[in-house]
């Protein structure tokens, strides 16, 4: 790779800079907004909302005693 940019510096060619165009830039910000308001409009499913109101109703739950906050994450 370094030999590349090494040859292309070495012929006087002006190498263009990274980037998109605004062009590209706009579609590619137009169907990631479609894909995420299709993924917001699909909802929560019963089943994760469920785990949820379960979690929640713990009793002691998982912050009560527990000495690492994290629970292991970090």
């Amino acid at each position: 790779m370094k030999e590349v940019k090494s040859q292309a510096s070495q012929t006087g060619i002006p190498r263009k800079q990274g980037g998109l165009n605004a062009e590209i830039q706009a579609r590619i910000g137009h169907q990631l907004r479609a894909m995420y308001d299709d993924v917001v409009r699909q909802g929560v499913p019963d089943r994760f909302a469920e785990l949820v109101r379960k979690l929640d109703q713990e009793p002691g739950g998982q912050n009560g005693g527990d000495t690492d906050k994290n629970n292991g994450r970090d």
